[in-house]
């Protein structure tokens, strides 16, 4: 007999830079994983990709700093540029994308501007959290620098 085990899918860095744990994200909200599991990427670049393949759930032009996706199994996951940064209004920060589009890993999501967030005085962290996980299990490696498009996790 032969058993057949589900293989694991890649969850990809979405912007260059350093992979941190959610743990130190400085914002209760997302350390505490009250809003999911999932990881940061302290950036060094200004473009925002897809991590995985799915439909785009959110992006809402009056709240550019977040883009909501939902894989073909049904996770939704959420990406979120900086902490505060709704308080800049939309200020630097330029959507890709539009509820209901399909997007492939490494297709641009939204573009932000380190500068502007910056100049707020507010941090350009960029979060993954697995809003709906749908009884799948997630392994994120930390500690790295990446680029866009390399594999930071695996989910099954």
């Amino acid at each position: 007999m032969r058993l057949f085990f589900k293989k694991k899918k890649s969850v990809n860095a979405y912007v260059a830079g350093v992979v941190i744990p959610l743990s130190e994200v400085k914002d209760e909200v997302f350390s505490t994983g009250m809003m999911g599991e999932g990881v940061a990427i302290t950036p060094k670049e200004e473009l925002i990709v897809s991590p995985v393949d799915g439909k785009v759930e959110a992006a809402n032009s009056q709240m550019r700093h977040a883009v909501g996706l939902k894989t073909q199994e049904g996770i939704e996951w959420l990406l979120h540029v900086g902490l505060n940064t709704v308080t800049l209004k939309n200020e630097g920060l330029e959507l890709q994308v539009s509820e209901g589009q399909r997007v492939k890993a490494g297709d641009p999501l939204l573009r932000f501007d380190r500068q502007v967030i910056a100049s707020a005085g507010l941090e350009d962290v960029v979060m993954l959290i697995v809003t709906n996980p749908q009884g799948k299990s997630f392994d994120f490696r930390t500690g790295m620098e990446v680029i866009s498009g390399e594999v930071i996790g695996t989910w099954k």
